[in-house]
């Protein structure tokens, strides 16, 4: 086995890669920081008792979150190869093949979807950039608009485009410098957003109820929220992780660059909720339905709060920037994942790879763009189009996949050889954590994620 992963090494001496430590970490940041930490983070953390959400929260990221990154980080780096291709060096049998497929198969039904959101995103964007605030803030725009198929379908069609132009140019001249230039910017406009919602009259009371924990606010739910999360956030079990790491050399400390991408990701999440939770505390005096709104709050509630501030346009403008940027970086990770997936097992050129994905995001895109419109008619156990796609990928494949990869390390790779890839450039400070949470209680966790997201579908809990 040792022999035939250093055959595999030299082999790959030509496959793409970052520049270095800071290109790999902004990347990677960027797949972790988007929609989910903008919408999904501040609702579900004031669902679910506020600070305390987020002392659970953190103390799940520097356990669970981190046992996965370097996990995955890891194998990736070992084999050099995308997720499929990955676990196939370990065996070729039926097990060996799922494992890899369905990391790999996860960022190739999501992209498609999460264009269609990023789509809404650009529209709202636009909208503000033309003085239409008060437009947006009217009752019922925004399920007047999703209904629009004609106009959702336009959007959805920008918005890959600009994600296909990116991935075209290439790992460093495309993923790394994009994320260079962008995710800086981000930082600095979720900053000036959060300064400004937190000074509103009336948002201190918010800010006090999302940092300050209240151990009455503790729940199992608590637990399973944050846990879900974290899962989510970190783009684990997304097949990203494997292919970023496949493209990192032996000189970068991959400790050391997942607790960066940890705090980069949790700083973000925590901005957005110091974004949204005073902002909405103050427009709607405390009112937690308002905060509870679900994904609806980035589209129907915020722009409500905007317009009640006297600086809607300016407002609106800084935030959608922001959201866009974070929409941008994900779908490039994910798309990145796919072609480099396509190109491994395929050994087709990168053009020919896209070429493939368009069409997945052709059949894929056009279906949740036109399920709320032309397509509303048609339902997949009840849910429109995106949202099963939805939860077909991360409330079953997503856990499927990251189980794949505990018993991947746990039964056949072993401890030993993890330990080794990781020091050969990292000290590996977390090794005892790594070793005890890998083997007892990660996949008790993903389990749990696993059949809490079903039980919610089916309505026997409420997440």
């Amino acid at each position: 086995m040792d022999n035939h992963l250093s055959t595999n090494n030299l082999a790959s001496d030509s496959r793409s890669s970052f520049s270095g430590r800071l290109g790999y970490v902004l990347a990677v940041a960027g797949s972790a920081v988007g929609l989910g930490n903008i919408w999904r983070f501040p609702y579900l953390a004031a669902k679910y008792g506020g600070g305390m959400f987020l002392l659970v929260y953190l103390i799940l990221m520097v356990t669970f979150g981190y046992v996965l990154i370097v996990s995955e980080t890891a194998l990736g780096r070992m084999t050099r190869k995308s997720p499929a291709g990955a676990f196939c060096t370990f065996g070729t049998s039926l097990p060996f093949r799922f494992g890899g497929w369905i990391n790999a198969v996860v960022p190739m039904l999501i992209v498609p979807y999460y264009c269609v959101i990023g789509g809404w995103v650009l529209k709202y964007l636009v909208e503000y950039t033309r003085g239409n605030a008060l437009t947006l803030a009217a009752d019922g725009y925004f399920t007047g608009f999703i209904a629009s198929s004609v106009s959702v379908e336009f959007w959805f069609v920008v918005f890959s485009a600009l994600v296909f132009f990116v991935i075209l140019a290439g790992v460093k001249q495309g993923v790394e410098r994009v994320s260079k230039i962008m995710m800086p910017i981000l930082v600095l406009l979720a900053i000036g957003v959060t300064v400004y919602s937190v000074t509103r009259p009336g948002a201190l009371e918010g800010v006090k109820y999302f940092l300050v924990p209240n151990f009455n606010d503790f729940s199992l739910m608590t637990v399973v929220a944050a846990m879900g999360q974290m899962f989510y956030s970190l783009s684990i079990a997304m097949g990203i992780l494997y292919t970023y790491g496949s493209y990192i050399g032996r000189d970068v400390d991959i400790e050391k660059s997942t607790t960066q991408v940890e705090i980069f990701d949790t700083a973000i999440a925590i901005l957005a909720g110091m974004m949204i939770i005073p902002a909405v505390f103050a427009f709607s005096g405390g009112d937690m339905e308002t905060l509870q709104a679900g994904p609806s709050l980035a589209f129907i509630t915020l722009p409500k709060i905007f317009a009640s501030m006297g600086v809607a346009t300016l407002i609106g403008i800084t935030f959608f920037l922001m959201f866009l940027f974070a929409a941008l970086t994900s779908a490039i990770s994910l798309l990145e994942t796919s072609v480099s997936t396509l190109e491994d097992e395929l050994h087709l050129s990168r053009s020919k790879c896209c070429l493939i994905m368009c069409v997945v995001m052709a059949l894929v895109g056009t279906a949740s763009s036109l399920g709320y419109g032309a397509w509303d008619f048609v339902t997949i156990f009840g849910m429109a189009f995106l949202d099963f796609f939805d939860f077909l990928t991360n409330s079953v494949m997503m856990p499927l996949a990251a189980l794949s990869t505990c018993f991947l390390i746990i039964r056949v790779v072993g401890f030993a050889r993890i330990a080794q890839e990781v020091e050969y450039s990292s000290a590996f400070r977390r090794k005892k954590l790594y070793n005890f949470f890998l083997r007892y209680l990660a996949p008790v966790c993903i389990g749990i994620i696993l059949l809490s997201s079903i039980a919610n579908v089916l309505g026997i809990i409420s997440l």
